[in-house]
């Protein structure tokens, strides 16, 4: 499944962004869908996910809070909501997919088959 991550962009603390993640594959309903976000040189690192059938999220304690994944578009997209955004929430934003059958959560990279490109957010204080 090919994924496309849009929404990025610069923005001052204090403000909101709305990230979505849309799939070749319709539905996503059987999968499993996460954000993760990467600095240069350091790992990649898990922000939030929603699990096949999107009952249940979980997110990073960092952004607990403040982001909020969710899906719309009749389940063929996945947005992240971050409010309140911190310039330690600089990075570039990547969604996950992978085709599960548990509604379980899934937090490591190594969990998901199918990347989207990368969406660069840039918060400034």
């Amino acid at each position: 499944v090919q994924l496309q991550a849009s929404g990025g962009g610069l923005v001052q603390a204090g403000d909101s962004l709305r990230l979505s993640c849309t799939s070749s594959k319709r539905p996503f309903s059987g999968y499993a869908i996460a954000w993760f976000r990467q600095l240069p040189g350091k790992e990649r690192e898990f922000v939030a996910a929603i699990a096949r059938g999107g009952d249940i999220t979980d997110y990073a304690d960092s952004v607990k809070g403040r982001f909020t994944i969710s899906r719309y578009n009749a389940g063929n997209t996945v947005a992240l909501q971050m409010n309140s955004l911190k310039p330690e929430d600089t990075a570039i934003y990547y969604c996950a997919a992978q085709q599960v059958y548990s509604t379980h959560i899934y937090y490591r990279t190594s969990d998901y088959a199918n990347w989207g490109q990368g969406t660069e957010v840039t918060v400034s204080s």
